[in-house]
């Protein structure tokens, strides 16, 4: 018979057994139902569940980081959006899929859950809230073109799962107040078009935004008309390979500060400060653009910019640079000595309109590989000089207005010029008012099909020799030497006119011409001849015995303005002539 002791002794290991067991046991059942709970209750509910009630957090015992990690991956985002007074329309798009994780309700009505993403007339709605759940991971397009919203508050967005916000809120047009201190942007990857035409947004607050991995940035602020000033100094760009547009048109900001901006990775900048006509200065000095492939249009239309500081920028790789500077009216100086052209196919259009711009050092210009020189120095008004003897043009097709409006330029020497492939000359020299002279002599106009306008208002122009053009394929010489005033002689004899069709003021105000010869024009395909010898004044000897009128529709003005002796001789020549031609 065992002693009380020994009894004793085995009750308390039995004891102690079961007291581990049910420990075990209850700590298995505990993890259970840590691991589970979240599954057996929608995410939102068991969410604040948790947060508000202190006895399930010790049930459970939860510590803040079960419930960081868990909000961090569930939690709801809550929306408070102010519709626009009388204007009416879409406030949310939401994806089918998605349906059933949005919750709708209109003025704090929680009892009621709305199932229509648009309000009308009827609603009379003054507040929208809006309850997203964690299965919603890209908020792309969510407010796209929602023009009736007036503000937009972020109450809760405690997520890290959103990868996209590309066109969030684009075309808001009404959104005049946007509270994005909640954002949560640490894993967002795409915010091309962000704020895209949020027109009416003055002012926008960004410092808690996250970029370390967006790579795309592609159009965020386009638009953003009344922004005036913008600060990204907390913006991380290391891994941001686009920012085409990214500020195109912000037309009312005045200060931009991008001095932290690591752009190593950025290839395309096309149009990046696009139309902010409102900037007077802007601090490049940190940009790298090693990698960059296209500048084009980057400063297009900065109009009030006076100094612009490219000291630092690596071109090598760019092969666009249409645009760059066009528009920059208020430039007086531009130093890009620095510049790479190397790998350059496209440079038209490139310091067209910078009006205030007095000279322009591209001695160091390669341009072996252009094949666009269209408008390149168009409009630049104050421009004096211009040594461009450097320049190859192998490869160039375009030339139309090329040195259009270059109006104070005097002399210009095009000696070196390959025009071999060029196809268009439309408005070449176009009043360029101030050439005395220009000899074109090693032009080859063989393969040009278009020379309207091409030197049109050379008003100073006094003499043109283009004995060696070729024009068998032109199509169209529509005020070709229009205005050319000072041109007394013309020789045009060798001129080919079998594919022309258009020949409308093509000597619209030669005032100083006396005589013409166009015995051998062909005009047989001619449909416009309207305004033709137009302000010919001086004009007593014209020869065009041979012209075809049967397919011309238009002769209006073709006479006009010459002088009386002329006009008797065309008269009694072609007396089939309509009234209106004279």
């Amino acid at each position: 018979m065992e002693s009380k002791d020994t009894i004793t002794k085995a009750e308390k290991q039995r004891k102690s057994i079961a007291t581990t067991s049910s420990n075990k046991l209850d700590k298995l059942r505990n993890d259970f139902f840590i691991q589970h709970f979240f599954d057996y209750m929608p995410k939102r509910i068991s969410l604040k569940a948790i947060k508000y009630n202190k006895a399930l957090q010790k049930r459970i015992e939860i510590n803040i980081n079960h419930y960081k990690d868990f909000s961090e991956k569930f939690s709801s985002i809550e929306i408070e959006i102010i519709p626009k007074k009388n204007k009416y329309g879409e406030f949310i798009i939401i994806k089918k899929e998605d349906i059933n994780h949005y919750h709708i309700y209109f003025n704090d009505n929680k009892r009621k859950k709305i199932k229509k993403t648009s309000i009308n007339k009827n609603d009379n709605v003054s507040k929208i809230n809006v309850i997203i759940d964690y299965q919603v991971t890209s908020l792309n397009e969510l407010f796209n073109y929602c023009k009736c919203i007036e503000s937009i508050n972020f109450k809760q967005f405690y997520r890290n799962n959103i990868t996209n916000m590309s066109a969030m809120f684009n075309g808001c047009t009404s959104l005049k107040e946007l509270n994005l201190n909640n954002f949560n942007t640490n894993n967002v990857n795409d915010m091309s078009g962000l704020f895209y035409q949020c027109s009416s947004l003055k002012e926008l607050n960004l410092n808690n935004f996250n970029t370390n991995n967006v790579t795309n940035m592609y159009g965020m602020f386009n638009q953003c008309l009344s922004l005036k000033e913008l600060d990204l100094n907390n913006f991380n760009t290391d891994n941001v390979t686009n920012m085409y547009v990214m500020f195109n048109q912000c037309s009312s900001l005045e200060r931009l500060n991008l001095n932290n901006f690591n752009t190593y990775n950025v290839t395309n900048m096309c149009g990046m400060f696009s139309e902010c006509s409102s900037l007077k200065e802007l601090n490049l000095n940190n940009f790298n653009t090693n990698n960059v492939i296209i500048m084009n249009s980057m400063f297009r239309k900065c109009s009030i910019l006076e100094r612009l500081n490219l000291n630092n920028f690596n071109t090598n790789n760019v092969r666009d640079f249409c645009g760059m500077f066009y528009g920059c009216s208020s430039l007086q100086d531009l130093n890009i000595s620095n510049f790479n052209t190397d790998n350059a196919t496209n440079i038209s259009w490139m310091f067209s309109g910078c009006t205030s711009l007095k000279e322009l050092n591209l001695n160091h210009f390669n341009t072996n590989n252009v094949n666009d020189m269209s408008g390149m120095f168009n409009e630049c008004l104050s421009l004096k000089k211009l040594n461009i003897n450097n320049f190859k043009t192998n490869t160039v097709t375009n030339m139309s207005s090329m040195f259009r409006k270059c109006s104070s330029l005097k002399e210009l020497n095009l000696n070196n010029f390959n025009t071999n492939n060029v196809i268009n000359m439309s408005s070449m020299f176009y009043e360029c008012s101030s050439l005395e002279e220009l000899n074109l002599v090693n032009f080859n106009t063989l393969n040009v099909t278009n020379m309207s306008a091409m030197f049109n208002e050379c008003s100073s122009l006094k003499e043109l020799n283009i004995d060696n053009f070729n024009t068998n394929n032109v199509t169209n010489m529509r005020s070709m030497f229009g205005g050319c005033s000072s041109i007394e002689r013309l020789n045009l004899h060798n001129f080919n006119t079998n594919n022309v069709t258009n020949m409308s003021w093509i000597f619209r105000k030669c005032s100083s011409l006396k005589e013409l010869n166009l015995n051998h024009f062909n005009t047989n395909n001619v449909n416009d001849m309207s305004g033709m010898f137009n302000g010919c004044s001086s004009l007593k000897e014209l020869n065009i015995n041979n012209f075809d009128f049967n397919n011309v529709t238009n002769m209006n003005s073709m006479f006009y303005r010459c002088s009386d002796e002329l006009k008797l001789k065309i008269k009694s020549q072609f007396k089939n002539l309509k009234e209106d031609a004279f």
